[in-house]
């Protein structure tokens, strides 16, 4: 496989691993416990400078993902806000 599609998919797993500790840590939240989301930064971070790595039309490719990503973060970060 070409290094350019492996880092791609490298991507499109941290996007989905992403999403899922985001929901887990809105369930969290919840149910009424306290997260850290320092963490969450930490690994968004990285995440950025990933897709930034990326061919424009590679990271094009994501942006679907990304969106979707984004706006489970933003709806954590409303269930933290309320919490």
């Amino acid at each position: 496989m070409h290094y350019a599609a492996t880092h791609t998919e490298a991507v499109r797993a941290a996007i989905e691993s992403m999403g899922g500790t985001v929901m887990m840590a809105r369930a969290l939240v919840e149910g009424g416990r306290r997260v850290d989301l320092e963490g969450l930064d930490r690994d968004a971070t990285a995440l950025c400078a990933a897709v930034l790595a990326l061919r424009e039309a590679e990271a094009r490719s994501l942006r679907p993902a990304l969106e979707a990503l984004l706006h489970q973060v933003n709806d954590l970060t409303a269930e933290v806000a309320r919490a």
